[in-house]
């Protein structure tokens, strides 16, 4: 009997119930998409911060005590190095997939000669897109070009394995009268390199004023082969916690699982740490304009999305409140009658609480499935790529799901039992 009634009840009204289907769906289609996406958010905010630059700086030790208490540079003749061919080893740390690209520097002061001017400029040797051959015997390509993503240029890049070319700064190139293809004779310590400019770089920083070579030609400018000065990291990382801040500070703090959860979780301070394990002699320091702006980006971020997730579900729980309500008003005589021949309050809730849970289950799955869809528009029109599917946003919004249609049903649950056989079925 039970089953017939509720078959019964399901099929009468079809309107009625197609506006609770709709209800439903609709605020399960806007939790499932924004949760996917706040699920996946904290590496979309990464890739797109990654176009502002490196968010570790790893440099030698001693030369790290030098810039960061004194703010000074030394002579890079002078002043101690990090071993280029050291430099693959970052790809190999637990991290590895997270490090997105590097790329080392050498500065040194040197005399620029285009042919009708002589000036002092800064000469920045680099990687442009180096292509390496990795320990483990995968191959990346790394570099400036990837790792500036905002810089523009006029021209082309120098090519890696060409040390005659380079590019200048747009005002460098202004102030010499420079274009593409000039020759030019940067010379320092008794050495002269001749250098072709295959490009014109806007870069909006001091990098505007100097000329950017190859780092092998720096290094035989200054005596150095293999030095680095610094090298600059772009990784994906977590947003800092208090674990990793106490880290930061000092790793030999932290007890053994600890360190065990700060090692194998992806902080700024995490990372830095593993590299300087695997690079003799440096000190990797977080860019902290960039890491703490990616953490605050996505705690925003995130916070925005589970507050429009509530919204939603609350208006959706409203809504179904006054459908639900007005199809239990509606259908008063009815209930009054069962409540007549004998039905008990329980079993007449029984039955009103089985067919909305039927009607927002069907409206559930639909809008889960509209809300998978609607989180790839969402990945492709803001971070030009897909949001990865977690199955735990399944969980979530059947919860979100059941806790909206008992919320919902509770108006229409106390004029049930309110209700009264012998007022309703005489017409009061």
């Amino acid at each position: 009997m039970f089953w017939r009634m509720l078959r019964s009840a399901l099929l009468r009204q079809t309107s009625r119930r197609m506006m609770i289907i709709c209800t439903v769906a609709l605020g399960a289609c806007v939790a499932t998409s924004m949760l996917s996406v706040m699920f996946d958010v904290g590496d979309k905010v990464n890739q797109e911060l990654k176009a502002y630059g490196a968010n570790i700086i790893v440099r030698p030790q001693g030369a790290a005590v030098v810039q960061d208490i004194y703010d000074f540079e030394e002579d890079p003749a002078q002043q101690v190095h990090l071993d280029e061919a050291d430099l693959p080893a970052i790809k190999t740390i637990f991290w590895t997939y997270n490090i997105i690209d590097f790329n080392p520097e050498l500065t040194a002061q040197a005399e620029v000669n285009t042919g009708n001017v002589s000036t002092r400029s800064k000469i920045l040797g680099t990687w442009f897109n180096k292509h390496l051959a990795l320990p483990d015997g995968s191959e990346v390509t790394t570099g400036l070009v990837n790792l500036r993503g905002w810089w523009t240029i006029e021209g082309t890049w120098p090519d890696d394995n060409d040390p005659s070319q380079a590019v200048v700064g747009a005002a460098f190139a202004r102030d010499n009268h420079l274009s593409i293809g000039d020759q030019l004779t940067i010379s320092a310590n008794g050495k002269s390199l001749p250098l072709t400019v295959t490009g014109i770089v806007t870069s909006g920083g001091e990098e505007d004023s100097q000329v950017l070579a190859q780092i092998d030609s720096v290094q035989e400018l200054i005596g150095h082969p293999d030095a680095v000065g610094e090298v600059e990291v772009s990784a994906l990382t977590t947003p800092d916690n208090d674990l990793a801040r106490k880290a930061a500070k000092n790793p030999k703090s932290l007890t053994i699982q600890e360190k065990e959860t700060w090692y194998c979780t992806a902080y700024v301070s995490s990372i830095a740490y593993q590299i300087e394990e695997v690079i003799p002699g440096s000190t990797a320091r977080a860019v902290r304009q960039v890491s703490e702006s990616a953490g605050t980006i996505l705690e925003k971020t995130q916070l925005l999305m589970v507050l429009v997730t509530i919204l939603s579900m609350a208006g959706a729980a409203l809504a179904i409140a006054n459908l639900v309500t007005a199809n239990v008003m509606e259908r008063a005589q009815q209930i009054g009658l069962m409540k007549a021949v004998g039905a008990r309050d329980g079993a007449v809730a029984g039955l009103l609480l089985t067919e909305i849970g039927v009607i927002g289950s069907l409206g559930g799955v639909i809008g889960w499935v509209a809300g998978l869809g609607l989180a790839q528009v969402i990945g492709q029109i803001v971070f030009s790529s897909f949001i990865a599917i977690n199955p735990a946003v399944t969980g979530i919004v059947a919860a979100l799901v059941l806790l909206v249609v008992l919320a919902g049903s509770i108006p229409a649950l106390r004029f049930l039992l309110r209700l009264r056989p012998a007022e309703v079925l005489h017409g009061r």
